[in-house]
């Protein structure tokens, strides 16, 4: 680690080049590249565009992903693209959000929709930046269709793509991997040019990757906006509740809020999904969870988010508060004590709670009730102009004119201005013209909504302009439309074929998404370089509402929930081993699924099913700090009237027990763990009872009056039992516990000695989580007795694991145990910045444990008390850092680029 980087911390800013010039790719005889591509931060992924046919292309589109994805770079294979209805819009928000288009194309055009001139495969192209790198994969044939082949014989004389034949999927995914590390390099080194330094680009902040990014233009909602922020920033609002029916657009409008107040909100904005929070006690995990606070169960999940928020200015919005009004106490409490703390809520219903600012969300404007039929009153209707702007995404030649601006405003008029209903009508103009959808609605709407009384006048039009736009679909598409209700937030196209044996629409998945995409019932998005589905909360809750009247929602719950079942049965063996930090990236993608899962078992008693996924994914939430969640989930099983096994038992106990060790230690808790240990081996699970038992143990070390002797003597027991039935995960964390025993007791070496048998388990193994752990403890320990290389060396090893498995808790410590190095070797200015920077990560997701656990104050104070200035210095600028800057600021090389290696990810 040297001190002149922090002279200059713009040197930290990756990879900004001003242009590309191409040579030949990994050796082959190709055109060359040209454009302006732009270089990612590190904590931002590289994303590669593939355009192909699904069914021909499927093995080729398999290996183009294990070669990006081996580059750790981000594949986005836009898996409805190449069909007969392309979603045009979506897809060129996929590319403009892209950085490389990659083309592999075998004999297939594809089909040309109506009113279409070319396929989508074709459009994809064609849609592609100039300036963005294209490389383009042709497979060899001698069948081809001639408008394929007209179209490479285009490509061969485009002078921004580069091109060249591969005949298996083999070859295609080494040429691939060959071609965009060449690519990746030379952008690399075309950073180091002069000039190159970035001043310009916006500095990296959290809201990017916090608040939804619409992918379509939000219309007549300018005034609202203003409004609103007005409210949190000037009117001295803390709590401001957008309230409207569904389908209004208060989602969009807090979208749209949240992205024009951050420059208010200093210290972060971040959006709070609740449209799949059902039970009000997971308000706050919820929260938790989004603000990066992760519950360990060491001290209350309020506690660590009132401290998390502390002293900053932040903007919580929380979307569908809705179904957990109940709960909304709880935010009287968060912003009583976070007082800059101002909190952003979309609502059906009035909250009704102190400090409430209620703001109506109003339905767009419309023509008034007898106005002339002309364009230039269409034109003025925010309400026709969203029309046109979606219709104009379903079918691009579409256009308001004279002709049509009367059907527009009849339409605009009948649906009460309802921007999603706007939306669902406007889809149809592909297959109906506005006076066929007019005619459509004048006969549908009176008929439905009379069906429907009992709902206030624009809840009933929304629910009967969903039944319409649903009723022109083929009976498969709504059935298939109807089953995705299970879902919770997003979801795959290989969990929607899950559901698919003996359903209406088996076989014809991708075909009834992309009909359910086209007619803006099902959106298609991107997240992480994968391809995502999901509904908005309306229509799920329309869709669930259908399964439950066919009386088959508890089949498809139970079929959604067999599918993750097997996922997790697939992957919570590997967070043990070598495979963690990708099980818990792949979790991590699945999570709201996960939990779907576990309450549609509960909800359908199968309670000892219930039990088992909650057991098999321990470490799991134990890394991702998710206790509070399970054990609401593990109370209700409790809680039902249904016989269930002893196993299943001990399981939920454990997780009831958890958070009382830690926060309310107590002799209960000891007994309470020792039942869960005996019918844990009564169950025949000794792997289970020795986790258990291994927790009872530390539970004596947390008592009020420690018993450290008794304590030891079970760890040890515990280290013994596990070893037995080879759990080498439990066997390393449970020897942590024994290392903080002997420190207790004073005994360095024989702390040093149990932690370094920990980490060399975790490390043969592969379990990074645990050698973080064991690593963080042995540092302090060396940097106590003064071998400072040898801990420099661990805490980098332990900050590289944190980062890997996204534990921003973790690369706290790490940066911290690399301050107390810094300051033992005479550098107060970079030891005031990477303490500066862990406490303002500490700070951010509520964990306050410094004098327990760290001991870089020592070293630092001893640094201040020799440069106090430059101490000082290093203290502002760590303030400051994104958390990729501090790691590159601690970190030596290699090391620092393997950091932003692993960045790239998150």
């Amino acid at each position: 680690m040297s001190s002149w980087i922090l002279d200059d911390v713009r040197m930290l800013r990756y990879m900004r080049p001003r242009h590309l010039v191409r040579p030949p790719l990994g050796g082959h005889d190709v055109h060359m590249i040209g454009g302006t591509p732009v270089i990612r931060t590190p904590d931002q992924r590289i994303r590669v565009f593939v355009s192909s046919t699904l069914r021909e292309l499927a093995e080729e589109r398999a290996a183009a992903r294990r070669a990006i994805e081996a580059l750790r770079l981000a594949p986005v294979l836009f898996e409805l693209g190449a069909r007969p209805h392309p979603p045009r819009a979506l897809y060129r928000s996929y590319l403009e959000q892209s950085d490389v288009f990659v083309g592999i194309y075998a004999d297939s055009y594809g089909w040309v929709a109506p009113e279409e001139e070319v396929s989508g495969l074709e459009d994809e192209y064609n849609l592609a930046p100039a300036s963005m790198p294209k490389l383009i994969y042709i497979k060899a044939s001698d069948a081809r269709d001639e408008r394929l082949a007209a179209l490479i014989g285009r490509i061969q004389s485009d002078d921004t793509a580069a091109y060249l034949p591969f005949h298996t999927a083999d070859e295609l995914e080494a040429r691939l991997g060959d071609d965009l590390a060449t690519l990746m390099a030379e952008r690399f080194e075309q950073s180091r040019s002069p000039g190159g330094d970035g001043d310009d680009e916006p500095h990296a902040g959290a809201l990017v990757s916090r608040v939804p990014v619409p992918y379509t233009t939000t219309i007549g909602r300018q005034g609202d906006v203003a409004a609103v922020v007005q409210m949190l920033t000037h009117g001295g609002d803390r709590l401001v509740s957008l309230i409207g029916p569904g389908g209004i657009g208060k989602s969009r409008l807090a979208i749209e809020v949240a992205l024009a107040a951050a420059h208010e909100f200093p210290d972060g904005v971040y959006f709070v999904a609740l449209e799949n929070v059902l039970e009000p006690a997971l308000l706050l995990p919820t929260i938790a969870y989004s603000l990066g606070i992760r519950d360990n169960g060491e001290a209350a999940i309020e506690e660590r988010i009132s401290r998390a928020l502390e002293g900053r200015r932040v903007l919580i919005a929380l979307d569908n508060f809705e179904q957990i009004v109940e709960a909304a106490p709880v935010l009287v409490r968060l912003y009583t004590v976070a007082p800059l703390a101002s909190f952003l809520v979309t609502s059906r219903v009035v909250l009704r709670i102190r400090g409430e600012r209620v703001y109506d969300v109003q339905a767009l404007t419309t023509p008034a009730d007898g106005a002339p039929a002309t364009l230039e009153r269409a034109e003025r209707s925010s309400a026709c102009a969203l029309f046109v702007d979606r219709a104009q995404a379903a079918a691009p030649a579409f256009a308001l004119t004279e002709a049509n601006a009367g059907a527009v405003m009849d339409i605009c008029r009948r649906l009460q201005g309802l921007p999603l209903a706007i939306e669902l009508a406007a889809a149809k103009v592909r297959m109906l013209s506005p006076h066929a959808i007019a005619e459509r609605l004048e006969r549908s709407l009176p008929l439905l909504t009379a069906a429907v009384r009992d709902m206030p006048e624009r809840h009933r039009t929304m629910r009967a302009t969903l039944e319409w736009s649903v009723s022109l679909l083929p009976p498969a598409h709504r059935a298939l439309l109807e089953d995705l209700g299970v879902f919770a937030e997003r979801f795959t196209l290989e969990g929607v074929e899950a559901l698919e044996p003996g359903r209406a629409w088996e076989g014809g998945a991708i075909e009834g998404l992309a009909a359910l995409v086209d007619s803006s019932l099902v959106t298609q998005t991107d997240l992480d370089g994968r391809s995502v589905l999901s509904l908005l909360a309306i229509v799920r809750e329309y869709a669930l509402g259908r399964l439950k009247e066919r009386g088959e929602a508890d089949l498809v719950r139970a079929a959604h929930a067999d599918y993750y079942r097997d996922l997790v049965v697939r992957l919570a063996p590997q967070l043990r081993g070598p495979g963690q930090a990708q099980a818990v990236a792949e979790l991590g993608l699945q999570l709201a699924n996960l939990r779907a899962a576990v309450r549609h078992l509960v909800h359908i008693d199968r309670l000892d099913d219930a039990g088992d996924f909650a057991w098999a994914l321990l470490i799991y939430w134990w890394i991702m700090g998710l206790f509070a969640g399970v054990r609401v989930w593990m109370l209700e099983l409790l809680g039902k009237e249904q016989p269930i096994t002893q196993h299943t038992r001990a399981v939920a106990w454990f997780f009831s027990l958890w958070g009382q060790l830690w926060q309310r230690p107590a002799q209960e808790v000891v007994a309470g763990l020792g039942e869960v240990t005996r019918l844990f081996s009564e169950s025949g699970d000794e792997d289970a009872a020795a986790m258990a038992f291994a927790a009872r143990a530390t539970a004596r070390v947390q008592l009020p009056d420690p018993d450290i002797d008794r304590a030891e003597s079970e760890l040890n027991e515990a280290v013994e039992r596990l070893h037995a039935v080879g759990n080498p995960w439990g066997e390393a964390i449970t020897r942590v516990s024994l290392g903080r025993v002997a420190w207790l007791r004073g005994s360095i070496d024989d702390a040093l000695a149990h932690l370094e048998r920990a980490t060399a388990i975790a490390q043969e193994g592969g379990d990074l989580f645990t050698r973080s752990i064991a690593g963080n403890q042995k540092g302090r320990l060396l940097i106590v007795q003064g071998s400072i290389d040898e801990a420099e060396r661990v805490f980098v090893r332990t900050l590289l694991d944190s980062l890997r498995l996204r534990h921003e808790e973790g690369a706290a410590y790490g940066l911290e145990g690399l301050c107390a190095v810094a300051g033992a070797r005479g550098e107060p200015r970079l030891a005031g910045a990477l303490s500066a920077a862990a406490t303002a990560i500490r700070h951010r997701v509520g964990v306050f444990d410094v004098e327990a656990f760290t001991v870089h104050s020592l070293s630092l104070d001893a640094a201040r008390a020799t440069a106090p200035q430059l101490v000082a210095e290093g203290e502002a600028l760590g303030e400051g850092l994104t958390l990729a800057e501090a790691v590159a600021l601690a970190l030596p090389e290699p090391e620092r680029t393997r950091a932003a290696e692993v960045l790239a990810h998150w």
